[in-house]
């Protein structure tokens, strides 16, 4: 992998997904998927991973997805590449915006295109959550996990700290049981093979 992506190729990619970010770190996963996956850079079955951890982790969602994403094809530098690119972009315009935007903020034609990318925002963001819940969700109590966390944040107000703290103690308690389980299963699998033997022998 290293040795077949350059700094230049990660940072012209990550300038397109910059340039073209409307709606923060959500909104680029779809551009992620499409433009490192088509490249066989990350698998479908990362990017799940790398929201997860790039969400985690503090500061702006979009530059850790690049750092994140950076780090695993070049290491450093490639982490240096893909958040200079993934940022310049946003600079530029933004700088742009500040600079410009009182001339002509209350234009009609601008308010009518904000309008409609509101909209497209939001469709740009759900996708890619919808997405990775089928991905992620492959039982029914990871199911019932997702579903309740949207209940508790979209209608009771409860906040993400602390569903993400019952989260992490689900999750461990069942991983911790189900490994506990599994020993316990191959002994009994292995001495009834073990039986099995005996009885061809006699």
């Amino acid at each position: 992998m290293e040795n077949r992506v350059s700094l230049l190729q990660i940072f012209g990619v990550f300038a397109k997904i910059g340039a073209f970010t409307i709606g923060g770190g959500y909104a680029m996963s779809p551009l992620i998927q499409a433009e490192l996956g088509r490249r066989g850079w990350i698998s479908e079955e990362e990017l799940p991973d790398i929201v997860a951890i790039s969400q985690s982790a503090p500061g702006v969602m979009a530059v850790n997805i690049s750092i994140f994403a950076g780090h695993r094809l070049r290491g450093v530098k490639g982490s240096i590449a893909a958040t200079l690119g993934s940022i310049l972009p946003s600079f530029v315009i933004i700088l742009a915006i500040a600079m410009f935007f009182t001339a002509f903020k209350d234009n009609p034609w601008v308010e009518r295109a904000f309008k409609g990318i509101r909209p497209v925002v939001i469709s740009l963001i759900a996708v890619p959550m919808i997405n990775m819940a089928k991905k992620s969700c492959k039982n029914w109590w990871t199911w019932g996990l997702a579903v309740t966390a949207l209940v508790l944040v979209s209608f009771l107000n409860v906040s993400p700290i602390y569903i993400i703290l019952c989260v992490l103690v689900v999750g461990f308690s069942v991983t911790y049981y189900g490994m506990k389980e599994i020993p316990g299963q191959a002994g009994n699998d292995g001495g009834q093979a073990g039986n099995d033997k005996m009885k061809e022998g006699r």
